[in-house]
């Protein structure tokens, strides 16, 4: 434990050198909050921008936050020293997990704020998000432990974010795109976020999730075996 905090620790420190963790943590919430008071449209759904803008936060901040840090120290190297001085890979990577999940669990509170939630909607909101966020969170460290520079990450990190982050937004206006969309993680998330006020889970809905963060994690334990940090 006292390795992985002071990963935590060194994070924190770098946080304003991290500017793709910084620029998403605080360019949605922003968006939601911009979006949700100025645009009034006849027959929109109650907090419409709030449930989109958490589902494309979900599909982007996390991932690429997470594939960013773990390709960028890769490169330069710095996880290679930190293993060299008896830090073990999972320490490291626990730390910049829980770094990063922490980072973007305050967005999601900023989110939720913008929804004017009560206290027990707002509640289940933002574990609807810790779920989201921990799927995205292993597939990003996927990603980036599986790349050997940024520029590679980067060129993963994109197709599959917009993948995630816009299937269920075009869910929405195409029946044939939500037939596959209803087997993604985001495309649950959005759904439950849409009924937060009176959620109601199947067994469908959790069966689909459950199989999305064994399959992220999955390819994570892959990554790390590949890239030769075991």
């Amino acid at each position: 434990m006292g390795h992985v905090v002071a990963i935590m620790k060194k994070q924190l420190k770098d946080t304003l050198k991290n500017k793709v963790v910084l620029l998403q943590v605080v360019l949605f919430p922003v968006l939601t909050w911009i979006m949700n008071s100025a645009v009034i449209m006849e027959d929109m759904p109650e907090n419409f921008f709030v449930t989109l803008f958490a589902t494309m936060y979900v599909g982007m901040a996390p991932l690429t936050s997470m594939a960013a840090i773990i390709a960028e120290e890769k490169e330069t190297n710095t996880l290679r020293v930190l293993i060299f001085s008896n830090v073990k890979p999972h320490e490291y990577l626990l730390g910049v997990g829980i770094y990063v999940w922490a980072i973007c669990m305050i967005g999601a509170g900023a989110i939720c704020a913008a929804g004017r939630y009560d206290l027990q909607t707002g509640a289940v909101f933002l574990g609807i998000l810790a779920v989201g966020i921990l799927t995205s969170l292993l597939i990003g460290a996927a990603i980036g432990t599986g790349s050997r520079t940024q520029m590679m990450a980067t060129s993963v990190t994109v197709p599959v974010m917009m993948a995630i982050s816009f299937l269920p937004m075009l869910s929405m206006f195409n029946d044939t795109i939500a037939k596959i969309a209803k087997f993604t993680y985001s495309e649950q998330i959005s759904r439950m976020l849409g009924q937060v006020g009176h959620l109601a889970l199947t067994t469908e809905a959790i069966c689909i999730l459950c199989a999305n963060i064994l399959l992220a994690a999955a390819l994570f334990a892959a990554a790390y075996k590949r890239c030769g940090l075991a």
